[in-house]
């Protein structure tokens, strides 16, 4: 569905996207993670055809994306991260506009009525946007996007700005969706990727630093916490991997132990205490979380 290779966007000497290369293929869910200024937005924008790309190709349905802007538009739905809503109208009058530009106006009163059922907006129908809350806002927003039945959706940030119900609403309505449609779902969002998305892709300073399932992102991805007795410099592990040290009881050090290239350790850490004479309390293996993985990949483990 959507091919993407050595995509490149620069702005003079700001290189906003490096030379990104992935395939989305018909029906997954995949969640697009990056810091703030990795590249997620103007990504997506050269996918909608809304951004020239410097270099590379971006192709939907075998199309090119520059050489075909308008039919490219034809086929997906876009909800940016400021949804572009006009306020003075009703969301009935709003959506009978999209409709228009979609060329729906023969079926445009029987699709919205469909469309704002999907999205839970009847009850507001007729109702001013500019009165509606943030979280029916968005739904207007999906709306559109999906007003003309497309079978790929790009979502930048979907849920920015709304209370834990308005999330958790948005994020079952795009989990609908997901079983019908092709989506790219863009969030800082961590556990909406984890309920949403089967497969993520991570973009840090404009190159992509991970395309894999969920699955295999985290159990990929292992720690190792050790308890010892009385007070220990996590230094004495350092050649291990990336030692952290976490809050202790009286009389004990707790660490936490990123192991280079995702080793089982567990033994080489048995050999430093005794090595050291550390008393050893508890030793386990723990599979890391989505934001560890993504801090990780995109920090280098160091928090800025």
């Amino acid at each position: 569905m959507i091919s993407v290779k050595s995509l490149t966007k620069h702005y003079g000497e700001v290189r906003a996207v490096e030379g990104i290369s992935f395939e989305i293929k018909k029906g997954e869910v995949v969640g697009f993670l990056g810091p703030n200024g990795a590249g997620k937005t103007t990504t997506m924008q050269m996918l909608t055809g809304y951004l020239m790309p410097t270099s590379g190709t971006a192709l939907i349905d075998d199309i090119d994306v520059v050489a075909e802007p308008v039919e490219i538009k034809r086929r997906i739905g876009y909800l940016p991260e400021n949804t572009p809503l006009y306020e003075d109208l009703t969301v009935y009058e709003f959506l009978s506009f999209i409709a228009g530009v979609r060329g729906l106006n023969g079926s445009a009163t029987r699709t919205i009525k469909k469309t704002a059922e999907i999205c839970g907006i009847t009850g507001v129908i007729n109702q001013s946007i500019g009165t509606l809350s943030k979280g029916y806002r968005q739904r207007v927003g999906l709306a559109q996007a999906i007003l003309h039945d497309p079978q790929i959706l790009i979502l930048d940030e979907p849920t920015t700005g709304l209370d834990p119900l308005q999330i958790r609403e948005i994020r079952s309505l795009i989990k609908e969706l997901g079983k019908e449609k092709t989506i790219i779902l863009s969030t800082h969002i961590l556990p909406e990727v984890e309920q949403t998305c089967s497969r993520v892709l991570i973009i840090n300073q404009g190159r992509i630093v991970a395309d894999s399932s969920l699955d295999s992102l985290r159990s990929g991805s292992t720690e190792i916490h050790v308890i010892l007795k009385g007070e220990v410099q996590e230094s004495a592990f350092n050649s291990l991997g990336r030692v952290e040290r976490k809050t202790s009881e009286p009389g004990e050090t707790r660490l936490k132990i990123i192991p280079h290239k995702n080793r089982d350790i567990r033994e080489e850490v048995y050999r430093v205490c005794r090595q050291k004479d550390y008393t050893l309390l508890e030793l386990y293996r723990e599979r890391q979380s989505l934001e560890d993985v993504f801090r990780e990949l995109t920090t280098g483990g160091n928090e800025q």
